[in-house]
């Protein structure tokens, strides 16, 4: 395996190493259209919205999750490819 592909697995297992990030993923995969907002995001995990923007930022850094501006409410969608592309590593180890 090349090592950038190695170092970004290990940044997609790091995010996903997190239950919260795992749950919140989960939230937004099941939202309508396969999004959602932020502030929708809260309530079911239980934490403040400062604390879910920031899994939301490792979300995103590791490419699981892309983030949308609209107007003051950020909104996510789960990069499927970034799913696929691991598990397909995954299973030929």
């Amino acid at each position: 395996m090349p090592r950038d592909e190695a170092e970004r697995l290990a940044k997609v297992g790091k995010a996903l190493g997190d239950p919260t990030r795992v749950r919140l993923l989960s939230l937004i995969a099941a939202g309508a259209r396969g999004e959602a907002c932020v502030c929708d995001l809260t309530a079911p995990v239980g934490l403040s919205q400062g604390t879910v923007s920031h899994h939301m930022r490792v979300l995103a850094e590791a490419g699981l999750v892309e983030r949308e501006q609209r107007g003051k409410w950020a909104y996510y969608s789960v990069v499927r490819g970034t799913l696929e592309q691991t598990a397909a590593v995954l299973r030929g180890l």
